[in-house]
């Protein structure tokens, strides 16, 4: 009995705990920074750079695991990259992450702080 709950939870943890699992997990968690930083910090100081830039991992994130969830679905895709470690899957995430990485270098420049008049 104590053998079949090990390796009934041994199987379930493995089926929950997926690397889109992580990522899903991990998003959520950046998230929340962004959230905390909105609501709680309300933009403040230093809050206004911590909110973009967890909002953008945060949708990276989500991003990377679509990309993922393509080559893994997509029967075109999957053919060129069966295992994931190919080079068109790689090149595809390099792209994805250069692509995030100057999107968020520009949405941190761009968002200011708003005047002090503003209400």
């Amino acid at each position: 009995m104590i053998l079949g709950m090990t390796l009934s939870t041994f199987t379930l943890v493995h089926v929950v705990i997926s690397l889109t699992g992580i990522v899903g997990i991990l998003s959520l968690l950046v998230l929340a920074v962004a959230i905390i930083a909105r609501f709680v910090f309300h933009l403040a100081a230093a809050w206004r750079g911590i909110y973009v830039v967890s909002a953008v991992v945060a949708l990276y994130l989500n991003v990377f695991v679509l990309v993922v969830q393509l080559f893994e679905k997509v029967p075109a895709l999957r053919a060129m990259a069966p295992t994931q470690k190919e080079p068109p899957f790689l090149l595809a995430q390099l792209v994805i992450l250069a692509l995030f990485v100057g999107l968020t270098i520009i949405a941190a420049k761009r968002f200011r702080m708003a005047p002090v008049g503003a209400a």
